[in-house]
């Protein structure tokens, strides 16, 4: 997993000491995509996945920015 942003600071820590990890994902990539040096948690302390269709991850109302 990659996490964005400030979601780097405990979200790796989190899942690593969690017994289960469910890992909810806007994105998923095929093996090899990504550059192993990038990967935040490796995916052997992930063991449930949720991909999200492209309409959830629009409608998540967290990580939105709002401008006044």
């Amino acid at each position: 997993m990659i996490y964005r942003d400030s979601a780097r600071n405990f979200n790796p820590l989190a899942a690593m000491c969690g017994r289960i990890t469910i890992a909810e994902v806007e994105e998923l990539v095929e093996p090899g995509e990504l550059n192993p040096n990038d990967v935040h948690t490796p995916g052997v302390y992930v063991q449930r996945v949720v991909a999200l269709t492209p309409e959830q991850a629009a409608d998540k109302r967290i990580e939105k920015r709002t401008v006044r």
